[in-house]
């Protein structure tokens, strides 16, 4: 029998998921696609600062498995920039923490954010 799967928390959706450069004409097959998860270890880590042990609490996981989404997303946007492909976000396995009844609790996301 298979384990069974382990929902990721997530704080929120990105505002835009569709990145790439801006001269592509046709996006064709050059499409990689980064899962939600993906990009909220890259937002937790890189733009929010967090350690992985940090990163790995907040979503509610182990912290080799945040290490390995990490890493999986980071060779997605070196992908996407060397060699020109379109990034797209979308899929995985994730909660928002929204529908968690806890919340998320960091406060620094961006749906908890004040807009000036």
């Amino acid at each position: 029998m298979p384990r069974p799967i382990k929902w990721r928390k997530v704080c929120c959706l990105p505002e835009s998921n569709l990145f790439g450069p801006l001269n592509a004409p046709d996006f064709g097959d050059n499409i990689i696609l980064m899962t939600v998860d993906e990009y909220e270890t890259i937002r937790l880590i890189d733009h929010e600062g967090m350690l992985q042990e940090e990163c790995a609490e907040n979503m509610n996981v182990a912290r080799t498995t945040v290490q390995r989404i990490y890493n999986d997303a980071r060779k997605k946007i070196a992908d996407a920039l060397v060699n020109g492909n379109v990034l797209k976000i979308e899929g995985g396995n994730y909660k928002l923490c929204e529908d968690d009844q806890q919340g998320c609790g960091c406060c620094r996301c961006p749906k908890h954010q004040i807009k000036r």
